[in-house]
């Protein structure tokens, strides 16, 4: 993760919504200072899809989980019914990424498929590589953390929206940054293993063949 990545998402996800929800709550009402708060993140979002620069499952996932999120966030009506409409919407996504390991097909596998195939691997050989037993049991593992982190983020917001009420908003825009950045720098670590144990297979194929 870039250092130039890191500092817009906190701009994006952190600064301009807590500064537009604080400034704008007095302003334009709690349930539309919520609304606009989230504009930052759609517009950066939409940004980033653009750079992927091809249509692919991450791309279409990232697409669909905006549009959705932002539909929920529209249709809410009330600022306290938006919070609570997120935290559904958290655990419907957890369900959905566990559903993907159960069926055998981890959604951060395909994800990665995606990548690699961006930089020139055959993804046909990679998916047979990434399906190694060592390897895809990571991919349950990293894919569960994603599911994780919603089910506690979601479980979290409840205890905030009932102590708080409205006013837990901007308290879940820090607590989601600070998971989202521990979870992918897990998963980072199980990418970074997986590379290896990928390498280490590729120079003991090499080895295999000058012997």
């Amino acid at each position: 993760m870039s250092k130039r990545i890191v500092i817009w998402d906190i701009i994006c996800y952190l600064i301009f919504p807590i500064v537009i929800w604080n400034y704008g709550k007095n302003h334009i009402g709690e349930y539309y200072a919520m609304l606009v708060s989230t504009l930052p993140g759609i517009l950066y979002s939409i940004v980033r899809f653009i750079l992927l620069k091809r249509v692919n499952l991450f791309g279409i996932f990232m697409v669909l989980n905006l549009l959705i999120g932002t539909l929920v966030d529209v249709l809410a009506g009330s600022a306290i019914q938006m919070l609570w409409n997120d935290v559904f919407y958290s655990y419907i996504l957890a369900l959905i990424f566990i559903v993907t390991i159960v069926v055998n097909k981890p959604l951060f596998l395909f994800f990665s498929l995606d990548l690699v195939e961006m930089q020139g691997h055959n993804r046909t050989k990679m998916k047979s590589l990434f399906y190694q037993k060592k390897i895809l049991f990571i991919y349950k593992l990293i894919t569960f953390g994603f599911a994780f982190r919603e089910i506690l983020l979601s479980s979290l917001k409840i205890a905030l929206i009932l102590k708080y009420g409205v006013n837990s908003f901007d308290k879940s825009i820090i607590l989601r940054q600070i998971l989202s950045w521990g979870t992918f720098g897990i998963s980072f670590y199980g990418f970074f293993y997986i590379s290896k144990l990928l390498n280490n297979q590729t120079n003991g194929q090499k080895t295999s063949d000058i012997c």
